[in-house]
C-alpha cells in the first residue's frame, strides 16, 4: 500500500486519467511503426525484413529491460519514475526523428521500450495501489484503455502521418505529445507517493518463485493464442473471404472497437466474478473463437460477429491478469507488472513465429486451429496455475 495517499476522492480521479494518457501516449508510440513501416523502409534504403527489426526490438528491449529498471527504481517516488519514464520516451521519438539510420532509429526504439517499461508496469502499481479492493478492476480498465485506443488509433494515424507529412514528422508529433502528460503526472501525482521499496533482489525472488512465475507466464500463453491468427489475419481473409483494403479496413475498425469494448468488461467482470472466474470464461472463449476462423468463408455478418467478439473476449482478459497478480504478491507489485509486460511481448512474438509454422506447413486454413489448441493449452495452464497458487 502506498504510504501517503492522495487526500480526496477528486484527487485519484484526476490521477486515473492522466495516468490512461501516458498508457494512451506509450501505446502510440510503439505502433506507430506498423502504419509507417513503408515509408520508414523506402526512405532508409533497407529491405522489408531488415525494416521489421524496428518493433522486433523495441519488443525485445521491453521485455529484458522492463523489469530490471522497475525494480532498480523501486525505492524512488513514483511521481518522479513516471516522468523520467515518460521524458525517455519523449527523448526516443527526437532520436528516432533524427535518425540517419536504421542502426539508430532501432537504437532509439530500445530507448523507447525503457521509458515505455517504466511507465506501463508503473502506472498500473499506482492506480491499484490508490483504489480501493473491490474497484482495482474498474481502475486497471480505466488506465489500460489508454493504451487500448492506441492499439486502435496507433497503426491507422502512424499510416496516415507517415505517408502526408512523413514518418519523421510522426515522430515528432508523439514526442511532442508526451510532454503535457509529463507536465500532468508531475502535477498531479503526489510528490510523496511512494509503495513498498522494491529492489533488484525483489526481481529475484519473484522469478525464483516457480508459482508466481507460473501465473505471470499465462499472459504469454492466453496472448500467444490470440496472435498465431491476428499476425496473419489479412491474408488469411484476403484469401478465404476475398477482402480487400475497405473492406479489411472495416474489419480493423471494428476489431479495435472490440478491444475498448473489452477492456471495459474486463474491469466489470473482475470486479464482479473475480479474476480466476474471468479468466477462465476467456479462455473457453478463445479456444471456440479460433476453431471458428477454420470455418471460414462465411457470410459477412457472421464474419464481423466473429471478430467483434473474439477481440472483446480477447481484450477483456489484461485486466483480469493484472488483479490476478496483484492479489497473488501485492508487495512487489510493480515488479510483477513490469513481467507481466514483458510476458506479453513475449507472447505477441511466440505465436506470431508458431502461427508462422502453421502457415508454412499446414496453410492459411489451418491457423485457426493452431490457435484453438494454443488458447486450449491456456486453459490448462490457468487451471495448473490456480492450483498450484492456492496451495
Amino acid at each position: 500500500m502506498p504510504s501517503t495517499q492522495p487526500s480526496t476522492v477528486a484527487a485519484t480521479r484526476l490521477i486515473i486519467p492522466v495516468l490512461a494518457a501516458a498508457n494512451f501516449i506509450i501505446g502510440i508510440g510503439a505502433f506507430l511503426v506498423i502504419g509507417a513501416m513503408v515509408p520508414i523502409i523506402e526512405d532508409l534504403g533497407v529491405s522489408a525484413a531488415r525494416g521489421g527489426w524496428i518493433m522486433t526490438s523495441y519488443a525485445v528491449s521491453y521485455a529484458v529491460l522492463s523489469p530490471v529498471i522497475v525494480s532498480l527504481t523501486g525505492e524512488a517516488g513514483r511521481r518522479k519514475v513516471l516522468a523520467a519514464g515518460l521524458g525517455l520516451f519523449a527523448v526516443s521519438c527526437v532520436v528516432a526523428a533524427t535518425a540517419p539510420s536504421d542502426i539508430v532509429l532501432n537504437a532509439a526504439r530500445v530507448i523507447a521500450a525503457a521509458g515505455a517499461g517504466i511507465v506501463t508496469p508503473v502506472a498500473a502499481a499506482v492506480a491499484a495501489g490508490i483504489s480501493r479492493p473491490e474497484a482495482q478492476g474498474r481502475a486497471l480498465s480505466a488506465v489500460f484503455l489508454g493504451f487500448t485506443l492506441a492499439q486502435v488509433v496507433g497503426v491507422p494515424a502512424g499510416s496516415f502521418l507517415a505517408y502526408s507529412i512523413g514518418w519523421r514528422a510522426a515522430f515528432w508529433i508523439v514526442g511532442g505529445m508526451a510532454l503535457p502528460v509529463l507536465v500532468g503526472v508531475w502535477l498531479l501525482i503526489p510528490a510523496g507517493l511512494t509503495f513498498r521499496a522494491v529492489r533488484l533482489s525483489d526481481l529475484g525472488l519473484v522469478l525464483s518463485n516457480w508459482r508466481h512465475m507460473v501465473a505471470v507466464l499465462f499472459t504469454f500463453s492466453f496472448v500467444g493464442a490470440t496472435y498465431v491468427v491476428f499476425t496473419f489475419l489479412t491474408p488469411l481473409l484476403t484469401e478465404t473471404m476475398g477482402f480487400g483494403r475497405d473492406q479489411m479496413a472495416v474489419v480493423l475498425l471494428l476489431y479495435g472497437s472490440g478491444a475498448v469494448a473489452g477492456n471495459l468488461m474486463g474491469g466489470w467482470l473482475t470486479d464482479r466474478i473475480g479474476p480466476f472466474r474471468t479468466l477462465l470464461i476467456l479462455s473457453l472463449s478463445q479456444v471456440a473463437f479460433n476453431a471458428s476462423f477454420a470455418a471460414l468463408p462465411v457470410p459477412h455478418f457472421l464474419l464481423l460477429l466473429l471478430v467483434f467478439g473474439w477481440s472483446t473476449f480477447g481484450w477483456s482478459f489484461f485486466v483480469a491478469q493484472q488483479t490476478r497478480l496483484l492479489r497473488l504478491a501485492p508487495e512487489r507489485a510493480p515488479v510483477m507488472m513490469a513481467l507481466n509486460a514483458a510476458a506479453l511481448y513475449a507472447g505477441v512474438a511466440a505465436g506470431s513465429a508458431f502461427g508462422g509454422a502453421v502457415l508454412i506447413h499446414w496453410g492459411l486454413g489451418m491457423l485457426g486451429i493452431g490457435g484453438a489448441l494454443v488458447a486450449g493449452w491456456a486453459v490448462l495452464h490457468l487451471l495448473w496455475s490456480e492450483r498450484i497458487a492456492v496451495r
